[in-house]
């Protein structure tokens, strides 16, 4: 048997320990990740090793050699270009062809059986096994659930929260018959998990997920880095720890000194050669890399130091990593989760803060405080990306420094010489961090256009319009007091797809942002004419003509919101409607904060509504995209509702089998049959707002609106569509057009028409740690019920067309929430009770 190992990623999470070395060379206890999994292979009786390389790939050459000083064969594949995780094996068919090979990570830790492994996958004949582990938070790796057999029947490669539907997670490691070679053709890029095992498994073909019992860490972040040396330390692995052993777990190399004053606490791996001086304390969970100098009390617990580093006397180094020929001077202070790169020289007195990085050859001068990386500069911040965007506390999380590094990130992203639409809210802060913003974009060679405090609609029309690479709002958060949220857009002004949101988020924890020179800064112009531009295309898409001929009376609730009030009162002026309006001038303290705030609001329109004997009323948010409406009669139409409402009046104004809309998975059922009366259908997408935009933008869909329970719709258009984005100020307008077409029929007689419908939403604590198996167990436990399972979003467990449980995990907060539709109250409120209870009981 023959053994691969995937060698070739270049480990930028890991940086700056991978700035001079390929992460399969960054030691764990003073011996390179790819050496433990070489000499376990060893260990298993497999002798020839194919080593695939890419990045530094000479680096490991040089130091494995031809693997002789290991006993073992390596055969070296190098990759001229990245060719994915399967076309680098298929690169090396020529010495895997003649048997069943496992594949293992050279930079992930494990002591797999690998023979009990095997046995498994010959005894179910399978073609592919991949080998599984659960872990606490699967959304950094690849899901995947089995029948009990162990046959894989369905995973998904990275998913974010609201996906997972299991915690065994994809460790990395298969086990593969040649024959899968045949699905692949040389020199092609092709990823395991994304092209060959899906192929595998719509052909129907003996694919197996083989769940491991022994230990494994995907090295894939600083704080799991150091974890590993601290499990293996204390004994959780089966690997081998390098020197010999005394009491309490206590490891020392060969031709070490320690002063007999020093104090060594267990567990503790100290290398070959080290000095260790009078009162120095070393432990627990501390390793010493090979030449280690420590000097006269000086205290290192829960640290990691590389070959040949230096601690001055009196130094405090705790949870942090030093890498190799750092000089420490006397009484320095290295805090948590720091990390200082090679050959690094920290002086006398200087402090280094919890989570600053250093990059390589770099100089702290005596008594300085570094609170930030150097030299680019950036915190190790993990899922920057929460929900719709960047969300953080106002200038304590999200801070001028921290905003313009996020801009530097997303420019770099876009490229230099491209150019973005940027704007804000009213709030000073959101001015604030917009200008630093700004500032991060234009360094890295990105202009930009700037419309300034401007409603959401109105920016994201100029993208289109001006056809920018993206766009940036900053806003306070409309549910968060107190937190701040930065939004991306592609050119559509869509939200960033959930691929290029990581693709920003690697730049940033790189913190390389690659920089242009002075005379190719980005430039920041005023953008023009945005909302004539929006004004101009917003009344094509009306028939203004028929509104006008109405004379509506509405009243209109800005919220607080001012730049609302710049941007509707010249549409409404040209479709000949009175208006009395409530709130439109800033005033944030004033300002709707949560849901609850907003229902205030709604309440006082109401009665307005019904004193000036109003056909219309509505509160449109501050961010211009999501509306609220109240009849006639002053009735508030809640969400559920009011998206039922605008469907059905889009279904009777719409020729008859051409009505499309699109809705999220957790809409009532009865909008199916809303439509059904005008030959309409009715698609559903994941509640994540941006597969609604994306359904709404595909011209093939042919989708008249979509709508989401938040009072969120987009009306897409046909011939020269307006933008398939939330627009609430449309969405109103719309609204008095369908009226309009109807002969100013009241709005309160298409809610009357309506059918009943009974909803519920909860929401529950649920730590990350636990969201994997929660979802897991529920899934395993539907699968097993009466009853339809889906699994589009979460998980949704259908028993009849209106009766249907949603579970759901929060994209952004430890939390878990569940959508459920009854046929009576009593029936949604039991139907959502037992699944809160079940959750609180897997919780328990």
């Amino acid at each position: 048997m023959k053994a691969v190992v995937m060698a070739g990623g270049e480990g930028t999470r890991l940086r700056p320990l991978t700035s001079n070395r390929p992460k399969p060379l960054v030691p764990i206890l003073n011996k390179p990740i790819a050496q433990h999994i070489i000499e376990h292979l060893k260990r298993a009786g497999i002798n020839d090793i194919v080593v695939t390389l890419y990045y530094l790939g000479e680096e490991i050459q040089r130091y494995f050699g031809d693997g002789s000083d290991m006993d073992v064969n390596l055969i070296y594949s190098v990759e001229e270009t990245p060719l994915g995780t399967a076309g680098s094996v298929k690169q090396a068919e020529e010495h895997l062809k003649d048997g069943t090979f496992v594949i293992v990570s050279g930079d992930a830790l494990t002591d797999l059986d690998i023979e009990k492994a095997l046995a498994f996958h010959r005894a179910k004949g399978a073609e592919a096994t991949l080998v599984l582990k659960p872990v606490p938070n699967p959304v950094e790796f690849g899901v995947v659930m089995t029948e009990p057999d162990g046959r894989i029947v369905r995973f998904l490669e990275k998913p974010d929260k609201a996906q997972v539907f299991s915690d065994s997670a994809n460790t990395g490691m298969y086990i593969l018959e040649p024959t899968v070679f045949e699905l692949m053709e040389s020199g092609k890029n092709y990823d395991w998990s994304q092209d060959i095992f899906p192929r595998l498994l719509e052909e129907g073909r003996p694919i197996y997920g083989y769940a491991m019992e022994e230990y494994w860490c995907d090295v894939g972040s600083l704080e799991q880095y150091r974890q590993a040396q601290y499990e293996m330390l204390e004994g959780q692995t089966a690997l081998p720890i390098p020197g010999a052993s005394h009491p309490n777990r206590v490891f020392v190399g060969g031709g070490t000194e320690i002063h007999p004053t020093a104090k060594i606490v267990g567990p503790v791996a100290i290398g070959g050669d080290c000095r260790i001086g009078p009162g120095a304390v070393i432990g627990p969970d501390a390793v010493l890399g090979d030449g280690a100098i420590v000097e006269a009390n000086a205290r290192i617990e829960k640290a990691i130091l590389w070959r040949s580093a230096y601690v001055g006397a009196g130094a405090y180094l705790s949870a942090c990593t030093i890498c190799n020929h750092v000089h420490i001077g006397e009484n320095v202070k290295v805090e948590e989760s720091a990390v200082v790169g090679d050959k690094c020289s920290i002086e006398a007195g200087a402090t280094i803060r919890p989570r600053v990085k250093l990059w390589p050859d770099k100089l702290i001068e005596e008594r300085s405080v570094v609170t930030e990386s150097l030299v680019w500069g950036a915190k190790a911040y993990s899922n920057l990306f929460r929900g719709l965007g960047v969300p953080g506390i106002t200038n304590i999380e999200l801070t001028p420094d921290f905003a313009a590094k996020l801009g530097a990130s997303f420019g770099a992203f876009l490229k230099k010489g491209a150019t973005i639409v940027v704007s804000r809210d009213g709030h000073p802060a959101s001015r604030m961090l917009k200008r630093a913003f700004m500032a991060g974009v234009s360094s890295v060679g990105v202009s930009m256009l700037d419309v300034e405090e401007m409603a959401l609609p109105v920016l994201r029309n100029t993208i289109r319009t001006n056809r920018a690479k993206g766009g940036v709002h900053v806003r306070q958060d409309p549910d968060h007091a107190g937190r701040t949220l930065v939004e991306f857009f592609d050119d559509r002004g869509i939200y960033l797809t959930k691929n290029n949101e990581r693709k920003v988020e690697t730049i940033f924890f790189r913190e390389d942002y690659g920089r242009v020179l002075m005379d190719e800064v980005g430039t920041i112009n005023p953008a023009t004419r945005p909302l004539e531009q929006y004004t101009q295309l917003f009344l094509k898409q009306i028939a203004a003509k028929d509104i006008e001929r109405q004379e509506f009376t509405v009243v209109i609730d800005y919220a607080y919101g001012s730049s609302l009030a710049r941007v509707l009162p010249p549409i409404l002026g040209q479709l000949g409607c009175k208006v009395f309006v409530l709130n439109p001038y800033p005033d944030w303290k004033r300002a709707p904060k949560n849901a609850r705030d907003r229902e205030q609001l709604v309440a006082e329109l109401s009665k307005v509504v019904h004193q000036q004997k109003a056909d219309l009323g509505v509160m449109i948010h501050s961010d211009g995209e999501r509306l609220e409406l109240v009849d006639e009669k002053g009735n508030a139409l809640n969400r559920a509702r009011l998206l039922a409402t605008l469907a059905s009046m889009v279904a009777q104004t719409t020729r008859a089998g051409q009505c499309k809309i699109a809705v999220p998975i957790n809409a009532p059922s009865a909008l199916e049959g809303i439509l059904a009366h005008s030959g309409g259908t009715v698609t559903r997408t994941k509640t994540d707002p941006r597969f609604l935009m994306n359904v709404a933008s595909a011209s093939a869909e042919k989708i008249v609106m979509a709508g989401d329970l938040l009072g969120g719709f987009i009306f897409p258009g046909t011939e020269e569509a307006f933008h398939p984005t939330f627009d609430g100020l449309f969405a109103f307008v719309k609204t008095l057009e369908m009226m309009a077409l109807h002969q100013r029929r009241p709005l309160s007689s298409f809610v009357a028409e309506l059918p009943a419908m009974h909803l519920a939403s909860r929401t529950l604590p649920c730590p990350q740690s636990d969201n994997g198996r929660v979802m897991r167990l529920l899934t395993e436990e539907a699968h097993s019920a009466p009853g339809t399972l889906e699994l589009l979003d979460g998980i949704r467990v259908v028993d009849a067309p209106n009766a249907w449980s949603l579970i759901l995990p929060d994209p952004a907060e430890p939390l878990i929430h569940i959508h459920s539709e009854g046929t009576s109250l009593a029936d949604v409120n039991a139907r959502t009770q037992r699944y809160a209870d079940r959750i609180v009981e897997l919780l328990s």
